[in-house]
């Protein structure tokens, strides 16, 4: 198929044109039969526009994508799984990897113990996804767990292409890092409008609103589930605050996407300082440029959603990091390393900024304590407290639910079997609160090995790739996103959030990027050092 030059005007056009569309929607300025035509549009773009631009729009719009009101009893099926789709197409058939495929099944006929060593990756998600449909076989409800496999290939289609063209591409990553800035603005920023709101309504007025604004993006059958069991509020006896959210289901998943936009954050605010420095404390009086300031409102924006998990998670990254400095032989990397592990002292400081925040009164209601916060934080070691005691119950169930179905679990997509629940409450959340758990319980220990080994041989890649690297913002992006994989690795042992569509999508774009990255070192080094001409004639502002 016929595709355009690499212009960044109709990817921005259509990008606002979005953006606009989704937010006069979710306000009921407009029509939601709309975003009937805007899923045509987008899905017209992807397959006009070159797969770089197509590519970047995705990135930018993950948060965008809405689920599209074909009737008024299937109203939840999101334009992302079109638009992935569609961009794994058009890339399988320009790339014509059918004979690729062919070629590589060659090999592993011919040399099979050879082949899997030397695919790795490949091998572990094959295992992963080999054990999700063998573990049908104990499924209850057979059509669930095939939902859920292609809810998860769906998921990483566009990873794998990310991965493909980045390797050979020395434009495409840092574009797709620049833009993953953008869904971060987006979303902290509704964030705060949100956390506004609750100043102007009482508490019925802003569910009403947010339940309309919840089955603009998601359905009316999701919104229902999300508004039943939403984790929206902290409640401290009568009284309640906000748990921030954003156009998110829950208060969980929101704080995870943040998370893994800050990389982007500090690769376009440190770059300058990593150029000229050479020793930790020049590094420290370096001056980032004006992108650092996004930092802290998002530090801030992770501590509103009332996360004690991600909260405690924190440590996690700190306390590795001596174990990932041994790793790395080189000196000035192991300075950088330390470097942007400091930035995570603002994220202690800025619970002082937090707590007026949450003991200032909401929803029009006079709270009266100013002790919340510290309730809060004290109640993450109250084994008795609800939450806590519920999450032990249900640890517990999962683990003997494992013992008794150590090698195939109760099948994927089968989870609420191990808590005596109906199969349709995985829908509205139900899950080990322990992605690790989650995995073992429903495709049995062998898909958790393969799992972790996956997790395992990330971080391993990232540690080579960030050591390696000469170029600065790249070297910055992939010593942050190491630091808040960590973070995320650590939370994902009291949740399950990963799993949620926006979480996963942006994973799985950090993850291609990561070992992308990984094979460009592998080349030779002037290979890796050189800048192709096109990337030095264009400006930053241009590339993004």
């Amino acid at each position: 198929m016929q595709t355009l030059k690499k212009s960044p005007l109709l990817l921005n056009i259509v990008f606002i044109i979005q953006l606009v569309l989704v937010v006069f929607v979710a306000g009921g300025i407009l029509p939601r039969w709309l975003i009937l035509i805007l899923a045509g549009l987008v899905s017209v773009y992807v397959l006009i526009d070159s797969l770089d631009n197509a590519l970047v729009f995705f990135v930018r719009s993950i948060p965008l994508f809405v689920a599209i009101p074909f009737t008024s009893y299937f109203d939840s099926f999101n334009i992302w799984r079109f638009a992935a789709g569609l961009i794994f197409l058009k890339w399988f058939f320009t790339k014509d990897i059918s004979q690729l495929i062919r070629q590589q099944l060659g090999h592993l006929i011919k040399r099979p113990i050879q082949y899997f060593l030397s695919h790795q990756i490949t091998t572990a998600v094959a295992i992963f996804f080999f054990m999700s449909l063998l573990s049908l076989l104990t499924a209850t409800d057979l059509f669930a767990g095939i939902k859920r496999i292609i809810y998860l290939v769906n998921l990483s289609l566009v990873g794998v292409v990310i991965f493909d063209l980045a390797r050979s591409s020395d434009n495409l990553a840092p574009r797709l890092i620049k833009n993953l800035v953008i869904p971060g603005v987006i979303v902290v920023a509704l964030g705060f409008i949100q956390l506004a709101m609750t100043y102007w309504f009482d508490i019925f007025a802003f569910i009403e609103i947010w339940q309309f604004i919840q089955e603009s993006w998601y359905g009316s059958f999701w919104a229902r589930i999300v508004v039943e069991g939403n984790t929206w509020f902290a409640y401290f006896g009568p009284q309640l605050s906000l748990r921030m959210f954003s156009i998110f289901p829950d208060s969980h998943t929101f704080p995870m996407f943040v998370l893994l936009t800050i990389p982007s954050i500090l690769a376009l605010a440190l770059t300058r300082v990593v150029k000229g420095a050479t020793t930790l404390r020049e590094l420290v009086r370096g001056r980032a440029s004006l992108w650092i300031l996004f930092l802290p409102v998002f530090y801030l924006a992770i501590i509103l959603s009332g996360t004690r998990g991600i909260w405690l998670a924190v440590f996690a990254p700190l306390i590795s990091l001596p174990f990932i400095r041994k790793k790395i032989r080189d000196i000035p990397t192991k300075k950088i390393l330390s470097y942007i592990s400091l930035f995570s002292i603002a994220f202690f400081i800025l619970f002082l900024i937090a707590n007026p925040i949450l003991t200032s009164n909401q929803f029009l209601l006079d709270k009266g304590n100013n002790d919340l916060l510290r309730q809060r934080i004290r109640s993450i070691i109250d084994f008795g407290e609800t939450s806590n005691s519920d999450r032990l119950e249900i640890w517990s169930a999962s683990v003997k639910s494992i013992y008794s179905r150590p090698l195939l679990g109760v099948g994927i997509g089968n989870f609420p079997v191990v808590l005596d629940q109906d199969i349709d409450q995985a829908k509205a959340g139900s899950s080990a609160h322990n992605l690790y758990l989650n995995i073992a319980a429903e495709i049995g220990l062998v898909g958790l090995f393969v799992a972790l080994a996956f997790l395992w041989s990330l971080l391993l890649r990232g540690i080579r790739a960030f050591e390696k690297t000469r170029r600065p913002f790249l070297k910055i992006y992939l010593g942050s996103v190491l630091f808040y994989l960590i973070w995320i690795f650590a939370y994902l042992l009291t949740d399950a959030a990963l799993f949620d569509e926006r979480a996963f999508l942006i994973f799985s774009v950090h993850a291609a990027l990561i070992f992308s990255l990984y094979e460009k070192i592998k080349r030779p080094e002037p290979q890796l050092e050189s800048v192709s001409r096109q990337e030095k004639q264009q400006s930053p502002e241009r590339n993004s």
